[in-house]
């Protein structure tokens, strides 16, 4: 029997920060107000209003990835969690986000310190700048250079396809040069033992009893062994003899 063996779930890091805020209008408008945006699980007393976002849970499905908002008549609270396997900086950047458009949907009933929230955002923009090392120029110019390779690559590649389209006419045009000569050759090649013999004849006749085979295949373009095939089965025949 397999030993059972025990997994331990990695738990994902709480975080916290406050910033100062002023109650102008109330928790229930605002409740009202925020359910549009269908984000939220929402909860208001007459002191407290709660905003919970459950991103993801575990596999005993518990809250895992979420967060918490806290708005009082004196500050707004915001407490999430953050992933092992995820960047701290990021997740925060993410929520000071989210927290931002909450709050400009109820800019008529809910004030911030501006100067302190203020902060917060820079100090987490200012995080994230940090945390761009050398390394990370180096990546961002090793992209470039790739990148006007890839498009010297993509011009060459371009010139490539012309030139193949260009070679593949010339092939198309020599392969239909070939066809048309070989059809002219088969043509040539089909006379008969007859018609070369009466061809040859006529040839010698007009020529004061002489045959030039080099001229005789250039006129009629035909192969020279095949002329001397004929000439020679014209005198096995007694057709013609040869002098000298």
């Amino acid at each position: 029997m397999e030993e059972l063996k025990q997994i331990q779930i990695a738990e994902p890091s709480i975080h916290t920060f406050t910033t100062n805020g002023r109650l102008i209008g109330t928790f229930e408008a605002m409740a009202n107000r925020l359910k549009s945006l269908n984000m939220f699980e929402i909860t208001y007393e007459s002191k407290k209003l709660i905003l919970i976002n459950v991103e993801s849970r575990d596999i005993k499905k518990n809250p895992y990835i979420f967060f918490i908002i806290t708005f009082t008549d004196k500050s707004v609270n915001v407490e999430y969690s953050v992933a092992p396997d995820s960047s701290e900086k990021l997740r925060r950047l993410f929520i000071i986000k989210t927290l931002t458009g909450i709050l400009s949907f109820v800019t008529d009933n809910y004030a911030i310190d501006n100067s302190e929230f203020y902060q917060q955002i820079d100090s987490s923009i200012d995080s994230i700048l940090q945390s761009l090392s050398q390394s990370y120029s180096s990546l961002f110019s090793n992209y470039d250079a790739i990148l006007d390779e890839y498009k010297e690559i993509k011009k060459l590649n371009i010139e490539l396809m012309n030139s193949n389209k260009v070679l593949i006419a010339q092939s198309t045009k020599l392969t239909e040069e070939k066809d048309l000569f070989k059809e002219k050759l088969d043509k040539l090649e089909k006379y008969s033992d007859e018609s070369l013999m009466v061809m040859v004849q006529d040839w010698i006749e007009s020529h004061n009893n002489t045959i030039d085979i080099g001229e005789f295949s250039k006129d009629y373009i035909l192969p020279q062994p095949r002329i001397e095939q004929i000439i020679n089965k014209m005198v096995s025949l007694g057709y013609i003899k040869l002098k000298g």
